[in-house]
């Protein structure tokens, strides 16, 4: 190549560079782009008076709707029960609180509230929290063949174990373990206050999983992997202990009905026998597990992998339906007295003060001058809204076709807050914001039953809508 040509190509390939530069760096605020923001953007006099306003307030007092801030209407055409309403404090037991909710709820229907029972949420906290951790360890195990930068094995490292969980835990800790008596293994700080005890346990258990790793790496032997294994686990159940206290192994107890007075003498139960005496029955195989998901087919099951609280229990199977088939399930359980497991977006469009939940509560578009237009499936795939705190379905109120005007539910926030301890949503709440429902299959239609047994698919824990309900 002469001079003439090697000058020519130099500069060809200095103008491809820095044209390839020009472009990689169009995706940044240039300047003059910065220039078209500021001036579009720039405030007005009325903006600056919002300015004044939203610096010295609450966004959310100032985008209150007054036409929509009235008394709220607390009649229920159907209402089951009431019962005492707990609060599971600074942790994110609301699956726990609201799965043994509707379980002492059943007890006091069959019973015809004659006689009541509350079920101690430490108790089943303990082994949610030892069963998550073994979760880890073999969940380690299983994947110790793939690198550290694998998608499952930063699954298990970056969350070892945490205080969420859905009805699935309810149904398989409960059987597998039992329960027991509110008042026979109480609350402790760690229990209401989760988040220091999950750091030192989650420190604990990425520890071991590297250690379980490179036993796995060296070829050590099952038998002496999994002794090890108990051993770890031996370190996380004394924590657990000193955290929660030690669980009961075996209790007197008497029952006693609504008002509180004794209905009989005291007799020795241990936490099975308890569950037997108070339960009756096992709980997997007697419910559906429904879920609001627009963004897939209706009337398929689909399955959360990893999304369950015992190694060798129960993932998340659902059947995707519409909101109008949940609401006819909900209406036709609410109707026989029977309380439900339910779960929401609670955190969208909610006046705590009055606790009511309602898509009219709040205008943030008017107030910042624009809008929100984007619906429930875009508002799940984008990670906008999901399941995110779990309650008790307990009463709605039907219009004269049958139809629902709003719900009510038993939340786990204590009984002073919301509506002496209640939370009443809009049935245009509702359709938005509600994912999840647990029913008794005996209110479950034929063709829903039957929807519900085909081979579901396989969804991953990373999808937007599966995070634990807390």
């Amino acid at each position: 190549m002469n001079n003439k040509l090697k000058t020519t190509a130099f500069l060809l390939c200095c103008l491809t560079l820095t044209a390839h530069a020009q472009t990689a760096k169009d995706g940044g605020i240039s300047e003059t782009m910065l220039q078209k923001i500021e001036k579009t953007g720039a405030p007005t006099t009325e903006s600056r008076a919002l300015f004044n306003a939203i610096a010295t307030n609450s966004i959310d007092n100032l985008a209150k709707n007054f036409k929509n801030s009235g008394p709220v209407d607390k009649y229920f055409s159907v209402e089951t029960p009431k019962q005492s309403i707990h609060d599971q404090k600074s942790s994110g037991r609301c699956w726990l609180f609201s799965g043994l909710n509707v379980l002492r709820a059943n007890f006091a229907r069959e019973h015809k509230d004659t006689m009541q029972v509350e079920f101690s949420q430490a108790y089943v906290f303990f082994y949610d929290q030892l069963e998550k951790a073994n979760l880890f360890l073999q969940g380690v195990v299983d994947c110790a063949n793939k690198p550290m930068d694998d998608e499952r094995v930063q699954f298990f490292f970056k969350n070892p174990i945490n205080d969420g969980g859905t009805f699935c835990g309810v149904a398989d800790l409960s059987e597998k373990y039992g329960l027991v008596p509110m008042d026979i293994m109480p609350e402790t700080y760690s229990a209401e206050n989760t988040s220091r005890m999950a750091r030192l346990l989650s420190s604990k258990l990425r520890e071991y999983g590297l250690e379980l790793r490179k036993m796995v790496a060296e070829k050590k032997s099952a038998s002496k992997i999994r002794e090890r294994k108990t051993e770890m686990l031996s370190t996380i159940y004394h924590m657990l202990t000193l955290s929660l206290g030690e669980p009961v192994k075996s209790f007197q107890y008497a029952f006693k009905d609504k008002n509180g007075k004794q209905t009989g003498k005291p007799k020795t139960y241990t936490p099975k026998e308890f569950y037997q005496a108070t339960v009756g029955h096992p709980l997997n195989g007697t419910f559906i597990m429904a879920m609001n998901d627009p963004r897939r087919e209706y009337y398929k099951t689909y399955e959360v992998e990893y999304d369950r609280h015992t190694y060798d229990g129960h993932n998340w199977k659902y059947i995707n339906l519409p909101m109008e088939d949940i609401a006819k399930l909900a209406i036709a359980s609410l109707k026989d007295s029977a309380k439900m497991y339910s779960s929401y977006d609670v955190g969208k469009q909610f006046d705590r003060k009055r606790g009511y939940l309602d898509t009219e509560n709040y205008d943030y578009g008017s107030l910042f001058g624009t809008t929100f237009p984007m619906d429930k499936a875009d508002r799940i795939r984008t990670f906008d809204s999901g399941s995110t705190h779990a309650m008790t379905l307990t009463a709605v109120d039907l219009d004269d076709n049958g139809n629902p005007i709003k719900w009510k539910v038993e939340n786990s926030w204590g009984p002073s807050y919301g509506v002496n301890g209640y939370l009443i949503m809009t049935n245009r709440w509702f359709n938005e914001y509600m994912f999840r429902l647990v029913v008794n299959k005996k209110y479950v239609p034929e063709n829903i039953l039957k929807a519900n047994d085909q081979k579901p698919t396989m969804v991953m824990p990373e999808d937007p809508l599966f995070m634990e309900d807390e």
